[in-house]
């Protein structure tokens, strides 16, 4: 069963093979850097920035410039970190252009066996209960796998720009919001 769950230090040793698994590839809706790999190796550091995940997404939090406020999950099945999902709530400049409302990454092993499209569906479901009702959603143009998971979702293309896809999804019509990974899984 796929689950969207909030990040936990309880978790970090998953995390850290997920993050393993994914080699030098860019880990997109994590909030991870690979340059912050060493210190956040240190336990006490990893427990901080799990903390400030969770500040993300706390009504009137002062964020930093560039971020906005944002739920984030790590996508877990049978109790392992296979991905990362972010629903961001708002738009800013850089997302309308390529990040859009929710960015997701699933690791190499867990590809090609529905995790993406039931975490997607979930998120949908997340982003709906944050009163945003419709996602912009994009993937590089040549990510033929995740523009299949966005259209399956109901995903409307808007445009084709600056290499990446642009999509629309509904929030309270999406197909990929039912029936995937058992209901609902995540916390709001």
């Amino acid at each position: 069963m796929i689950e969207l769950v909030r990040p936990t230090v309880d978790l970090a040793d998953s995390w850290w093979a997920m993050v393993d698994a994914f080699g030098d590839e860019t880990i997109h809706g994590s909030s991870y850097r690979p340059s912050d790999r060493e210190v956040l190796r240190d336990a006490d550091a990893f427990g901080l920035w799990v903390d400030w995940l969770g500040h993300l997404e706390r009504p009137g939090a002062h964020l930093p410039e560039g971020r906005v406020p944002s739920s984030n999950r790590w996508i877990v099945e049978d109790g392992k970190v296979v991905g990362t999902i972010a629903v961001r709530h708002e738009l800013n400049a850089f997302l309308r252009a390529t990040g859009g409302h929710i960015g997701y990454a699933v690791e190499p092993g867990s590809r090609r066996r529905g995790v993406a499209r039931a975490a997607l569906g979930l998120a949908l479901a997340l982003a709906a209960r944050r009163g945003i009702e419709a996602v912009l959603v994009t993937c590089e143009e040549d990510n033929v796998a995740s523009a299949r998971t966005i259209e399956g979702a109901g995903g409307v293309l808007e445009d084709v720009n600056g290499g990446f896809r642009r999509y629309w999804v509904s929030t309270s019509s999406s197909p990929g919001r039912q029936g995937h990974g058992g209901g609902s899984a995540f916390e709001a």
